[in-house]
Order: C-alpha cells, then structure tokens, then sequence
C-alpha cells in the first residue's frame, strides 16, 4: 500500500503543470471510468465531449494542455483528430485502442507525439501514460517560452536598427555613433534600448 501511495504522490507532482483536460468519448461508461483515473490527479479542469466535432469546435475557442480521445467514436475513429490536435500546439495527447489494434495505431500516430494505450485499460499503464504526457508538455511549454523570447529579441534588434536609420538619416550619425546613442540613452534614463528606439520612431516617423 505505501508503495503505491509513493507512486500516486510522485504522479501526482509529475502532472502538476498539466491544469486543463478535454476527454472525447462516446459512452457513459468510459467517461466514467477515464474521470475515475483521472479524478485522483489534480487537474484544474476536466471537460467532457461525446464527439470529435464537439471536441473540433470546443478547442477552436479555447486551449487545453491534455486531451485523451477514447476510440472509437462515433463522428470518426479518432486517429486523425488526435493527430490533428498534437501538431496545432503545445496539447499532449493520449489516445484509447482497443489491444489488437494497438500496434498499427501507434504506428501512425508516435512520430506526432501521441501516446497509444489499450484497452482494456491497467491503471498502472494509464498513469505513467500521463506521466509521459505531463512531462511532453512541459517540455513542449519550456521551448515555446523559449521561442517566445528569441521572437521578441528579434523583434528588438529590428526595431533598434530602424531607429539606428532614423537617427543616421535625420541626426547624421554613423552607425557607431547612432549605436552608443540609443545606449546611452537607454542607460541615463533606465529604459530598455527598444523603449529608446520607440521613442526615436514615433519622433521622427510620426
């Protein structure tokens, strides 16, 4: 017992990161079961559809970070919706087979990230499903932060260098010089170079 319980706590932190889950399946049944497994973690939310559809339209309005799509369905299989679903974004997903088609939908879907589990489904098989999915994700957070930042740095450099022309075409300056300018200012005036290059612009383009 205390083994497990370890094993449930350890789960418990592995998924902490994971807030939002959307589950696509279409019998009472195993909702019931899949929110059984599901409700000794601690997710934030756990919303249901019986439906690919349903599931398409729902995450047209909004994102979640774990979606589990119970195959068969009765709009689709389900395969091509799961894959669909883990190239839009950072949403991990696991999708339910039945055991003997286990190894040809996994196939298909492992080179886009989408974990396969069969059914009849093992708790123990289940979760470190989840394990694997939770630690996708934040792996998949991690580097979109990171590219978030280099897209901005980017788009810093770019604007500074605007500001460079600016100042070289109306002040006189060269580059050198248009360079220490925007440092200094943003130095005496404790701004960021961009705030600076900014202000240059809207002087002089406005």
């Amino acid at each position: 017992r205390n083994l497990s319980r370890n094993r449930f706590d350890f789960l418990r932190k592995a998924v902490m990161l994971v807030d939002n889950v959307l589950v696509v399946s279409g019998t009472e049944k195993s909702v019931a079961l899949i929110m059984e497994f599901l409700s000794q973690n601690p997710f934030k939310e756990i919303v249901t559809v019986k439906n690919c559809g349903e599931a398409r339209r729902l995450l047209v309005e909004r994102d979640f970070d774990l979606c589990i799509v119970n195959t068969p369905l009765t709009d689709e299989f389900g395969v091509q919706f799961s894959i669909h679903t883990a190239m839009q974004g950072i949403c991990q997903v696991i999708v339910l087979v039945k055991s003997e088609l286990f190894d040809e939908v996994s196939s298909k879907v492992e080179d886009y990230g989408v974990l396969t589990v069969a059914k009849p489904m093992n708790r123990q098989v289940f979760w470190s499903a989840l394990k694997l999915a939770a630690a996708s994700f934040r792996k998949a957070v991690k580097l979109k932060n990171e590219n978030e930042k280099l897209l901005q740095k980017i788009d810093d450099l770019r604007l500074v260098d605007r500001a460079k022309c600016i100042l070289i075409q109306y002040l006189k300056m060269n580059e050198a010089e248009a360079h220490r300018f925007i440092e200094k200012q943003a130095m005496d005036m404790r701004m960021s170079k961009r705030q600076i290059a900014e202000g240059i612009l809207k002087t002089y383009e406005s």
